[in-house]
C-alpha cells in the first residue's frame, strides 16, 4: 500500500485518525473528530468534520464537503454523526451532511458515486452502488435502495424511500416513494414501467423482469385502486418470485403513498 502523504499546506487536526496509505492533498482540511481508512484520498481544498467514521479506499474530491453538521433548522448542536462505508467516489462540491438529533446518523454505504454538487442531506441513508448524478439532491431522512440511480438535477423530498434498482429520470420532482425496480420520472415524477436496461445489466433473468412488467400492468390499472391492485398482484402466477415479492412489501409498507403509475403503451 502506497504510504500516508499529507500535503504541507493541508490542516489535519492531530486529533484525527488517519489510515495507512491516506493521501491528503494541498489545503485540504481534516476536522477533530474524523476517522479514515485505509487508502482514502482527499483531493485539494475538500473539506472533511466530523463526527465522521469513513471506511477504507474513498475519494473525495476537490471543493467537497463532508460531514459537516445539518441544515436542519431544528439542530441544537447535539452530537451527531456520519458514518461511510467503503470504496466511494464524492466528486467536486459534494456535500454530505450529519444527522439532525442527539446521536443520529446519516449512513452511506459501500462503492456509492457522488457526481458534482450532489447533496445528500441529514439522517437519510444510501445502501450500495448506487449513482447520484451532477446535481442530484437529497432533502432529510431519505433512504435510498442498492444500485438506485438519481438523475441530474432531481430533488427528492424528505422521508421519501426510493427502492433498489429504481432509476428516477433527470430534473424530476420526487415527493413520493420509487418503488424498487421501477423508473421514475416527471415534474411531477410518474412511474413509467420497469427498469428494464438497469435490471439487465445487473445480471436479472428475462423471466424475472417479465414478471416485473407484468406486475406493473396490474399496479397502474387504473380500473383499480392501490389497495386493489396490490391484492391482484398477490394472487396473480408471479407472487411467488422473489423480485414482485420485494416490489409488494415495498408498496405495502409505504408512508408516503407510492408515485402515481402510467400504464404501460
Amino acid at each position: 500500500m502506497t504510504e500516508t502523504a499529507i500535503h504541507p499546506t493541508a490542516l489535519v487536526d492531530p486529533a484525527a485518525r488517519l489510515g495507512a496509505g491516506v493521501q491528503v492533498g494541498p489545503y485540504a482540511i481534516i476536522g477533530a473528530s474524523v476517522e479514515l481508512g485505509d487508502g482514502c484520498r482527499v483531493g485539494h481544498h475538500a473539506t472533511i468534520d466530523g463526527p465522521s467514521k469513513i471506511g477504507p479506499r474513498n475519494e473525495f474530491f476537490p471543493y467537497a464537503a463532508i460531514g459537516f453538521k445539518t441544515q436542519d433548522l431544528k439542530y441544537k448542536g447535539e452530537p451527531t454523526h456520519l458514518e461511510i462505508g467503503e470504496g466511494n467516489v464524492f466528486r467536486e462540491f459534494c456535500t454530505v451532511h450529519r444527522g439532525t438529533g442527539p446521536g443520529e446518523k446519516t449512513v452511506i454505504g459501500d462503492g456509492n458515486l457522488f457526481l458534482a454538487y450532489s447533496h445528500v442531506a441529514h439522517n437519510c441513508v444510501v445502501g450500495n452502488k448506487t449513482i447520484f448524478s451532477n446535481n442530484a439532491t437529497l432533502a432529510g431522512h431519505v433512504v435510498v435502495g442498492d444500485y438506485a440511480v438519481i438523475s441530474g438535477l432531481s430533488a427528492v423530498h424528505q422521508f421519501c424511500r426510493i427502492g433498489a434498482h429504481s432509476i428516477i429520470g433527470g430534473c424530476a420532482k420526487i415527493v413520493q416513494d420509487v418503488p424498487p425496480y421501477l423508473i421514475a420520472d416527471g415534474n411531477p415524477a410518474h412511474l413509467r414501467g420497469v427498469n428494464h436496461v438497469g435490471l439487465e445489466r445487473c445480471g436479472f433473468a428475462e423471466a424475472d423482469i417479465k414478471a416485473l412488467r407484468r406486475a406493473y400492468r396490474i399496479l397502474a390499472d387504473k380500473t383499480l385502486n392501490f389497495s386493489q391492485a396490490i391484492e391482484k398482484i398477490e394472487a396473480s402466477e408471479d407472487a411467488a418470485n422473489a423480485h414482485v415479492k420485494i416490489l409488494v412489501d415495498f408498496l405495502k409498507s409505504t408512508q408516503r403513498g407510492v408515485i402515481r403509475p402510467e400504464p404501460l403503451a
